[in-house]
Protein backbone atom coordinates (compact mmCIF):
# COMPACT_ATOMS: atom_id res chain seq x y z
CA UNK A 1 0.00 0.00 0.00
CA UNK A 2 1.23 3.69 -0.24
CA UNK A 3 2.33 4.70 3.10
CA UNK A 4 0.02 8.03 3.94
CA UNK A 5 -1.71 9.22 6.75
CA UNK A 6 -4.51 6.84 6.15
CA UNK A 7 -1.82 4.07 7.30
CA UNK A 8 -2.79 5.68 10.62
CA UNK A 9 -4.18 2.37 13.34
CA UNK A 10 -6.33 4.99 15.20
CA UNK A 11 -6.52 3.44 18.91
CA UNK A 12 -9.46 6.32 19.99
CA UNK A 13 -11.47 5.11 17.30
CA UNK A 14 -11.26 1.37 17.62
CA UNK A 15 -11.29 1.72 21.40
CA UNK A 16 -14.55 4.26 21.01
CA UNK A 17 -16.21 1.27 18.73
CA UNK A 18 -15.25 -1.45 21.55
CA UNK A 19 -17.06 0.41 24.36
CA UNK A 20 -19.93 1.32 22.54
CA UNK A 21 -20.16 -2.87 22.15
CA UNK A 22 -19.67 -2.94 26.06
CA UNK A 23 -22.50 -0.73 26.62
CA UNK A 24 -24.82 -2.75 24.50
CA UNK A 25 -23.86 -5.99 26.17
CA UNK A 26 -23.70 -4.05 29.61
CA UNK A 27 -27.49 -3.15 28.95
CA UNK A 28 -28.33 -6.51 27.65
CA UNK A 29 -27.39 -7.91 31.33
CA UNK A 30 -29.47 -5.07 32.51
CA UNK A 31 -32.29 -6.18 30.87
CA UNK A 32 -32.17 -9.65 31.96
CA UNK A 33 -31.85 -8.91 35.17
CA UNK A 34 -28.26 -9.81 35.49
CA UNK A 35 -25.60 -7.77 37.85
CA UNK A 36 -24.10 -4.72 36.92
CA UNK A 37 -20.38 -5.67 36.13
CA UNK A 38 -18.23 -3.34 38.65
CA UNK A 39 -14.83 -2.49 38.20
CA UNK A 40 -12.76 -1.24 41.78
CA UNK A 41 -9.37 0.95 41.82
CA UNK A 42 -6.88 1.18 44.11
CA UNK A 43 -4.21 4.23 43.68
CA UNK A 44 -2.12 4.65 46.26
CA UNK A 45 -0.22 8.15 46.73
CA UNK A 46 -0.37 11.49 44.83
CA UNK A 47 1.57 10.72 41.78
CA UNK A 48 -0.18 13.01 38.65
CA UNK A 49 -0.14 10.63 36.23
CA UNK A 50 -1.14 7.66 37.75
CA UNK A 51 -4.55 9.99 39.18
CA UNK A 52 -4.94 10.87 35.54
CA UNK A 53 -4.81 6.82 34.42
CA UNK A 54 -7.56 6.40 37.42
CA UNK A 55 -9.88 9.03 36.45
CA UNK A 56 -9.69 8.23 32.64
CA UNK A 57 -10.64 4.69 33.64
CA UNK A 58 -13.12 5.58 35.65
CA UNK A 59 -14.63 7.95 33.16
CA UNK A 60 -14.82 4.99 30.71
CA UNK A 61 -16.42 2.63 33.32
CA UNK A 62 -19.85 5.55 33.48
CA UNK A 63 -20.00 5.73 29.53
CA UNK A 64 -20.37 2.07 29.59
CA UNK A 65 -22.41 1.63 32.43
CA UNK A 66 -20.08 -0.31 34.54
CA UNK A 67 -20.05 0.42 38.39
CA UNK A 68 -17.01 1.85 39.71
CA UNK A 69 -15.19 2.12 42.67
CA UNK A 70 -12.27 3.73 44.06
CA UNK A 71 -9.72 3.40 46.78
CA UNK A 72 -7.14 6.02 47.38
CA UNK A 73 -5.01 5.68 50.23
CA UNK A 74 -1.81 7.91 50.90
CA UNK A 75 1.73 7.30 50.08
CA UNK A 76 2.50 5.80 53.51
CA UNK A 77 -0.35 4.05 54.17
CA UNK A 78 2.48 0.59 54.26
CA UNK A 79 1.98 -2.72 52.91
CA UNK A 80 -0.60 -4.44 55.60
CA UNK A 81 -3.51 -1.32 54.59
CA UNK A 82 -3.16 -2.06 50.82
CA UNK A 83 -3.67 -5.64 51.54
CA UNK A 84 -6.44 -4.65 53.66
CA UNK A 85 -8.32 -3.33 50.48
CA UNK A 86 -7.52 -5.62 48.01
CA UNK A 87 -8.82 -8.67 50.30
CA UNK A 88 -12.37 -6.11 50.95
CA UNK A 89 -12.85 -6.11 47.41
CA UNK A 90 -11.91 -9.86 46.64
CA UNK A 91 -15.53 -10.34 49.20
CA UNK A 92 -17.53 -7.58 47.62
CA UNK A 93 -20.18 -8.96 45.03
CA UNK A 94 -20.45 -6.15 43.57
CA UNK A 95 -16.86 -5.84 42.10
CA UNK A 96 -15.91 -8.16 39.23
CA UNK A 97 -12.16 -6.30 38.69
CA UNK A 98 -9.68 -5.32 40.77
CA UNK A 99 -6.56 -2.95 39.58
CA UNK A 100 -4.26 -1.74 41.87
CA UNK A 101 -2.79 1.20 40.20
CA UNK A 102 1.09 0.80 39.17
CA UNK A 103 3.98 1.66 40.39
CA UNK A 104 3.31 2.31 43.75
CA UNK A 105 4.98 4.53 45.54
CA UNK A 106 9.02 4.76 45.03
CA UNK A 107 11.15 4.08 48.38
CA UNK A 108 8.04 3.33 50.78
CA UNK A 109 8.49 -0.79 51.60
CA UNK A 110 5.70 -1.67 48.97
CA UNK A 111 6.18 -5.06 47.81
CA UNK A 112 4.31 -4.75 44.07
CA UNK A 113 4.36 -8.78 43.43
CA UNK A 114 2.96 -9.62 47.21
CA UNK A 115 0.15 -6.96 46.18
CA UNK A 116 -0.67 -8.29 42.54
CA UNK A 117 -0.84 -11.96 44.14
CA UNK A 118 -3.35 -10.90 46.45
CA UNK A 119 -5.96 -10.32 44.08
CA UNK A 120 -8.78 -12.61 44.02
CA UNK A 121 -7.80 -14.50 40.37
CA UNK A 122 -11.30 -14.45 38.94
CA UNK A 123 -11.24 -10.68 39.76
CA UNK A 124 -8.00 -9.62 38.20
CA UNK A 125 -8.34 -7.29 35.91
CA UNK A 126 -5.37 -6.60 34.76
CA UNK A 127 -4.31 -10.22 34.05
CA UNK A 128 -0.86 -10.01 36.18
CA UNK A 129 -2.08 -12.29 38.79
CA UNK A 130 0.60 -15.35 38.74
CA UNK A 131 -1.55 -17.76 37.89
CA UNK A 132 -3.08 -15.87 35.21
CA UNK A 133 0.31 -15.23 33.66
CA UNK A 134 0.59 -19.30 33.73
CA UNK A 135 -2.52 -19.98 31.98
CA UNK A 136 -1.93 -17.76 29.37
CA UNK A 137 2.02 -19.24 29.37
CA UNK A 138 -0.09 -22.69 28.80
CA UNK A 139 -2.76 -21.47 26.37
CA UNK A 140 -5.54 -21.57 28.83
CA UNK A 141 -7.94 -19.05 29.51
CA UNK A 142 -7.39 -16.37 31.72
CA UNK A 143 -7.55 -12.65 32.00
CA UNK A 144 -5.13 -11.27 29.45
CA UNK A 145 -2.92 -8.00 30.17
CA UNK A 146 -4.52 -5.48 29.07
CA UNK A 147 -2.26 -3.58 26.91
CA UNK A 148 -0.82 -6.72 25.61
CA UNK A 149 -4.52 -7.56 24.54
CA UNK A 150 -4.84 -4.16 22.94
CA UNK A 151 -2.19 -4.42 20.69
CA UNK A 152 -3.13 -7.61 19.16
CA UNK A 153 -7.02 -5.94 18.56
CA UNK A 154 -4.92 -3.26 16.95
CA UNK A 155 -2.47 -5.91 14.57
CA UNK A 156 -6.05 -7.85 13.73
CA UNK A 157 -7.80 -4.35 13.01
CA UNK A 158 -4.93 -3.93 10.34
CA UNK A 159 -6.20 -6.90 8.37
CA UNK A 160 -2.55 -8.41 8.97
CA UNK A 161 -2.47 -12.18 8.76
CA UNK A 162 0.03 -13.40 11.68
CA UNK A 163 0.15 -17.02 10.83
CA UNK A 164 3.82 -17.27 9.75
CA UNK A 165 4.84 -13.72 10.14
CA UNK A 166 7.84 -12.11 11.64
CA UNK A 167 6.97 -10.53 14.88
CA UNK A 168 9.52 -8.32 16.60
CA UNK A 169 9.10 -7.05 20.59
CA UNK A 170 11.06 -4.63 21.72
CA UNK A 171 11.14 -4.69 25.26
CA UNK A 172 10.78 -8.06 27.76
CA UNK A 173 8.40 -6.72 30.97
CA UNK A 174 5.86 -8.74 32.69
CA UNK A 175 3.39 -6.33 31.71
CA UNK A 176 3.62 -5.70 27.97
CA UNK A 177 6.86 -7.66 26.22
CA UNK A 178 6.57 -11.08 27.59
CA UNK A 179 2.90 -11.46 27.33
CA UNK A 180 2.52 -10.20 24.02
CA UNK A 181 5.39 -12.46 22.67
CA UNK A 182 3.64 -15.40 24.07
CA UNK A 183 0.25 -14.11 22.08
CA UNK A 184 1.74 -13.46 19.56
CA UNK A 185 3.49 -16.93 19.60
CA UNK A 186 -0.30 -18.09 20.40
CA UNK A 187 -0.85 -17.23 16.52
CA UNK A 188 1.80 -18.99 14.63
CA UNK A 189 4.37 -15.88 14.70
CA UNK A 190 8.15 -16.15 14.91
CA UNK A 191 8.80 -13.90 17.85
CA UNK A 192 12.39 -12.23 18.32
CA UNK A 193 12.06 -10.39 21.76
CA UNK A 194 14.70 -7.77 21.96
CA UNK A 195 15.81 -5.63 24.80
CA UNK A 196 18.75 -3.90 26.11
CA UNK A 197 21.60 -6.55 25.40
CA UNK A 198 20.28 -7.32 22.02
CA UNK A 199 23.17 -7.05 19.81
CA UNK A 200 21.86 -5.16 16.29
CA UNK A 201 18.42 -3.89 17.45
CA UNK A 202 18.08 -2.22 13.78
CA UNK A 203 18.77 -6.00 11.89
CA UNK A 204 16.03 -7.75 14.07
CA UNK A 205 13.73 -4.79 13.36
CA UNK A 206 14.55 -5.24 9.74
CA UNK A 207 13.10 -8.44 9.90
CA UNK A 208 9.47 -7.88 11.66
CA UNK A 209 6.19 -8.16 9.74
CA UNK A 210 5.00 -6.57 12.95
CA UNK A 211 7.25 -4.75 15.53
CA UNK A 212 5.61 -3.40 18.73
CA UNK A 213 8.15 -1.09 20.75
CA UNK A 214 7.50 -1.38 24.53
CA UNK A 215 10.40 -0.09 26.01
CA UNK A 216 9.98 3.23 27.28
CA UNK A 217 12.95 5.13 25.64
CA UNK A 218 12.31 8.00 23.25
CA UNK A 219 12.52 7.00 19.61
CA UNK A 220 14.92 4.63 20.05
CA UNK A 221 13.48 2.51 16.87
CA UNK A 222 14.53 4.56 13.89
CA UNK A 223 12.15 4.83 10.92
CA UNK A 224 14.74 3.49 8.47
CA UNK A 225 15.06 0.25 10.05
CA UNK A 226 11.44 -0.70 9.40
CA UNK A 227 10.74 -3.05 6.91
CA UNK A 228 8.73 -1.58 4.32
CA UNK A 229 5.13 -2.44 4.82
CA UNK A 230 5.38 -3.96 8.24
CA UNK A 231 2.88 -3.06 10.94
CA UNK A 232 4.11 -0.87 13.64
CA UNK A 233 2.25 -0.63 17.29
CA UNK A 234 4.03 1.88 19.34
CA UNK A 235 3.44 1.53 23.06
CA UNK A 236 6.02 3.76 24.53
CA UNK A 237 4.68 7.23 25.83
CA UNK A 238 7.89 9.68 26.77
CA UNK A 239 8.23 13.42 26.89
CA UNK A 240 10.92 15.17 24.05
CA UNK A 241 13.32 17.56 25.12
CA UNK A 242 10.99 19.97 23.95
CA UNK A 243 7.76 18.47 26.18
CA UNK A 244 6.08 16.57 23.33
CA UNK A 245 4.65 13.50 23.95
CA UNK A 246 6.53 10.85 21.46
CA UNK A 247 6.88 6.93 21.27
CA UNK A 248 9.56 4.68 21.21
CA UNK A 249 9.01 4.94 17.38
CA UNK A 250 10.86 7.65 15.24
CA UNK A 251 7.08 7.94 13.77
CA UNK A 252 7.94 10.88 11.44
CA UNK A 253 10.40 8.56 9.39
CA UNK A 254 8.70 5.35 9.89
CA UNK A 255 4.88 6.19 8.82
CA UNK A 256 6.24 6.16 5.33
CA UNK A 257 7.92 2.82 5.71
CA UNK A 258 5.40 1.34 7.08
CA UNK A 259 2.45 -0.39 5.78
CA UNK A 260 0.11 0.72 8.90
CA UNK A 261 1.61 2.99 12.15
CA UNK A 262 -0.34 3.60 15.50
CA UNK A 263 0.07 7.07 16.59
CA UNK A 264 1.26 8.48 20.12
CA UNK A 265 -0.98 9.79 21.88
CA UNK A 266 -3.84 8.17 20.66
CA UNK A 267 -2.99 4.57 19.80
CA UNK A 268 -2.62 1.48 22.53
CA UNK A 269 -3.15 3.95 25.72
CA UNK A 270 -7.52 4.32 24.81
CA UNK A 271 -7.24 0.32 23.96
CA UNK A 272 -5.28 -0.31 27.15
CA UNK A 273 -8.52 1.19 28.64
CA UNK A 274 -11.04 -0.83 26.56
CA UNK A 275 -9.31 -4.05 27.14
CA UNK A 276 -9.72 -3.47 30.76
CA UNK A 277 -13.78 -2.90 30.56
CA UNK A 278 -13.67 -5.87 28.43
CA UNK A 279 -11.65 -8.03 31.16
CA UNK A 280 -14.00 -6.75 33.79
CA UNK A 281 -17.31 -7.81 32.32
CA UNK A 282 -15.82 -11.39 30.98
CA UNK A 283 -15.08 -12.18 34.72
CA UNK A 284 -18.85 -10.90 35.47
CA UNK A 285 -19.69 -13.46 32.75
Amino acid sequence: MTSTASNLLDGKALAASIRAELAQRIASLAAAGRPQPGLATVLVGDDPASHVYVRNKRRACDEVGMANFHVELPADAGQAAVLAEVQRLNQDPRVHGILVQLPLPKNAGYDENEVLAAIDPAKDADGFHPLNQGALMQGRPAPVPCTPKGVMRLIDHSGMKLKGCNAVVVGRSNIVGKPLALLLLARHCTVTLCHSRTTDLAAEIGRGDVVVAAVGVAQLVKGAWIKPGAVVIDVGINRNQAGKLVGDVEFEAAQPRAGWITPVPGGVGPMTIAMLLENTLENLS
